[in-house]
């Protein structure tokens, strides 16, 4: 049959004690893994283009941003969310990591099964404190 739909899935979405919806481990994590796989890439919208929108639709890019200077790095449609638009920030030991070159994100060390997959915002996102 070839690859099945779950390989290289490591992750799903779950209620999250951290904030709403969060991304936890579906299998043992080795550390280095690249944890989701997207070809898609990021559109980057300029800061004052989002300042215009109305609230509701502007808390898309808040919520689901990465931002950057005046540009905002999201998905190229807000249709097409993976859980890695769900990890949520863990500041004091996340256990995932973004590679600055494709903004992939990769296993700061081993995870266990049922982990919360966290990443510290503050190390590649300006924004940090618009989505409290």
């Amino acid at each position: 049959m070839g690859t099945l739909p779950h390989e290289h899935v490591y992750a799903r979405l779950g209620p999250s004690p951290i904030h709403g919806v969060g991304a936890f481990a579906l299998r043992p994590i080795p550390a280095g893994t690249v944890i989701f796989r997207d070809d898609d890439d990021m559109g980057w919208i300029d800061r004052a283009e989002i300042d215009e929108l109305p609230e509701a639709i502007r808390r898309l890019y808040v919520h689901y941003g990465l931002w950057r200077g005046d540009r905002v790095g999201c998905p190229r449609s807000f249709n097409k969310l993976t859980p890695a638009w769900f990890v949520n920030h863990g500041e004091d030991a996340p256990n995932l990591r973004l590679n600055e070159d494709d903004f992939q994100f990769y296993a700061a060390r081993d995870i266990a099964v049922g982990e919360e997959l966290t990443v510290n915002y503050r190390l590649y996102s300006d924004a940090v404190n618009l989505r409290a």
